[in-house]
């Protein structure tokens, strides 16, 4: 499948210079949030994206921050029982 997406030219500079090819930039960021809402599993990412191991794909997603099934509650959960561990101890 073939997506087009127009983005305006004031800010395509812009994007280009913090992303370098956008193209793959969307991609990368479509198929992160796809396995963060478990719509693609990490073999899906790897060949989506054309990586040649999981540990490729993982690497990726954990550099865009993308958990399966993670939600900010679940983060602040975390966080929450965290600090009462520490104040235990």
């Amino acid at each position: 499948m073939t997506l087009t997406v127009d983005i305006p030219e004031n800010v395509s500079g812009e994007l280009t210079a913090k992303f370098g090819n956008l193209s793959r930039a969307a991609l990368e960021a479509l198929a992160a949030k796809a396995y963060e809402l478990d719509c693609l599993s990490l073999e899906q990412v790897r060949g989506m994206l054309g990586l040649e191991t999981r540990w490729e794909a993982q690497a990726l997603l954990s550099k865009l921050s993308a958990w399966p099934g993670t939600t900010v509650e679940d983060l602040n959960s975390g966080l929450g029982t965290l600090a009462k561990l520490r104040v235990q101890n």
